[in-house]
C-alpha cells in the first residue's frame, strides 16, 4: 500500500470504519494490480454492482453496510434485479427474489441515489468535462467519456461501489489525457444522408465499431448535424457490447473531438493513425449480425437499452398513434421518465394500449419475458439488446427500429422498412 497517502492509509486501516476500511484497500489492491502510481479523487460514481448474479453480491453489499461504509461523493445506481416501482412483475424464485431485494436495499443504505437506470446522465448525472469520476456499466461509461468528456475506466462490480465509499479510484488508463487520443479514424460520410438521419444507423455503426476496433480509441468522421445524444448513446451501447469500447469520438460533436486532429492529438499523429473508410456493404453485414432469427414470427418487442429518454418515450407513443399492439411490447425506461408519464397521465395510455413499462431493471437481466419455450423471437431496436438476448433470455433476435418494432407489434408478426439501407 505504498502508493497510499498517509490519509488514505490511515482509512485503509480502519480508522473511519471497518466499511471505508475495506472499500480503501479493494481501490488500493486494484492499483497495485493496474501498475497505477497512485490514487486520484473522484467527483462521483456509478455503481453497476447492485444488480443480482448471485448471494455473494449480496452478502458483500451487506458486510460494507454493517462496517458503516457511506458513499462519499454522489453515486447514481445502475439497474437492479427487481422493479421497485411495480410497472412490471419479475419471475424469480422467493429465495433470488428475496436477496434481490436485500442487495438494493443495501446499497440505497450506503447513500447511492435511487435512480435505478443504465442512463444516468439522462436523470441528472452529467460530470463536467474532464472531472474524473468512476462509473460502471459499459453503456455508461462510453457515453460519460465520449459524450460528456468525463473521465473514467470500465469499473466492474464491487469495484464500483469501493470508489465511491472511498471517493478514490486508481490512476491509470482512460483517467490519463494521454490515454484518451484516438488512434484510428473512422470515414462515414460517404454513407447516404438518410442513412445517417435514421436512428436504425446507430446501433449498426457502434457493432461494427466494437467488433472492429475491440478495445482501441477511434474518431468518427461524418456525422455533424446527424448525431443526436440519444443516438450516441445507441451507437456507444452497441460498441461497448460488441467489444471493450469504453471511448469514441466523434469529430465536431463530442467535447475532445473539435476535429479529427484534435482528438487524435494533433496534425502529425492524425497523419498516423488508420483510416478506415466505411461503405454500406460493410455495414450491412454488421447489420444482419443483429438478427439470429428468420422468417417473420415476432413473440415479444422490446425497446429501450439503454433506458429509453423521455424524448423516445414521446416517439413509441407518437408511432403507437393509439393503436393496441398484438403482441407485448416492454419498454424499458427509468423511473424519472416514469414520474414524467404518470404526472401527464400519459403511463395509464400506453398502458392500455399493450406496452408494458419496465422500471429499476430490463428483460434482458431478470426474467419478465414470457417463457415461451424453443423458437421464441424478439424483435428489438437496441444493438445491446441484440448482443445480450439470446444468450441471457434463449430469445432469438430480429432487429429494426423503433417504427419497425411498434408496427410487428400491433401486426403481430415481422414488420421491417429497409429503405434506409438500400
Amino acid at each position: 500500500m505504498s502508493i497510499l497517502t498517509d490519509d488514505e492509509r490511515e482509512t485503509a486501516a480502519g480508522g473511519r470504519g471497518e466499511g471505508a476500511g475495506m472499500a480503501m484497500r479493494i481501490v488500493a489492491e486494484a492499483a497495485r494490480l493496474m501498475g497505477a502510481p497512485r490514487l486520484i479523487p473522484i467527483a462521483s460514481a456509478h455503481i453497476d454492482g447492485a444488480l443480482y448474479h448471485g448471494d455473494s453480491g449480496t452478502l458483500f453489499a451487506e458486510a460494507l453496510t454493517a462496517g458503516g461504509a457511506r458513499t462519499a461523493v454522489p453515486s447514481t445506481l445502475n439497474v437492479g434485479a427487481l422493479d421497485l416501482t411495480g410497472c412490471s412483475r419479475v419471475n424469480l424464485p422467493p429465495h433470488q427474489r428475496d436477496m434481490a431485494r436485500r442487495m438494493m436495499r443495501a446499497y440505497e443504505a450506503m447513500g447511492c441515489a435511487p435512480t435505478w437506470t443504465c442512463a444516468p446522465y439522462q436523470a441528472g448525472h452529467r460530470p463536467a468535462v474532464g472531472t474524473d469520476v468512476a462509473w460502471g456499466e459499459s453503456n455508461a461509461v462510453a457515453f460519460c467519456n465520449s459524450v460528456l468528456g468525463a473521465r473514467t475506466n470500465r469499473y466492474g462490480d464491487f469495484l464500483d461501489i469501493a470508489c465511491a465509499v472511498s471517493a478514490r479510484a486508481p490512476d491509470y488508463g482512460l483517467h490519463r489525457p494521454e490515454n484518451r487520443r484516438a488512434t484510428v479514424v473512422v470515414d462515414v460520410s460517404g454513407l447516404s444522408a438518410a442513412l445517417r438521419a435514421s436512428e436504425t444507423l446507430y446501433p449498426v455503426l457502434g457493432t461494427w465499431y466494437g467488433l472492429t476496433l475491440g478495445s482501441a480509441i477511434g474518431v468518427i468522421e461524418g456525422l455533424q448535424g446527424f448525431a443526436s445524444e440519444d443516438r450516441l448513446k445507441a451507437l456507444g451501447a452497441a460498441a461497448a457490447s460488441a467489444g471493450g469500447v469504453a471511448l469514441f469520438h466523434v469529430a465536431g460533436v463530442t467535447p475532445e473531438a473539435p476535429d479529427a486532429a484534435t482528438a487524435c492529438g494533433g496534425k502529425e499523429a492524425l497523419a498516423r493513425a488508420e483510416r478506415i473508410v466505411l461503405d454500406g456493404a460493410t455495414l450491412r453485414g454488421a447489420l444482419a449480425r443483429l438478427s439470429t432469427a428468420v422468417g417473420d414470427r415476432v413473440d415479444a418487442i422490446a425497446v429501450g437499452s439503454p433506458h429509453l429518454s423521455l424524448d423516445e418515450m414521446d416517439a413509441l407513443e407518437r408511432l403507437l398513434a393509439g393503436r393496441r399492439t398484438t403482441r407485448p411490447l416492454y419498454a424499458c425506461t427509468g423511473r424519472h421518465v416514469v414520474r414524467a408519464l404518470e404526472a401527464s397521465g400519459r403511463r395509464a395510455a400506453l398502458e392500455a394500449q399493450g406496452v408494458t413499462i419496465v422500471a429499476d431493471t430490463c428483460v434482458v437481466v431478470t426474467p419478465i419475458l414470457p417463457d415461451i419455450g424453443n423458437g421464441a423471437v424478439l424483435m428489438t431496436n437496441s444493438g445491446k439488446f441484440a448482443h445480450y438476448a439470446p444468450g441471457n433470455t434463449g430469445y432469438a433476435v430480429q432487429y429494426g427500429s423503433l417504427a419497425d418494432c411498434v408496427e410487428s407489434a400491433v401486426a403481430g408478426r415481422l414488420i421491417r422498412e429497409d429503405a434506409a439501407w438500400a
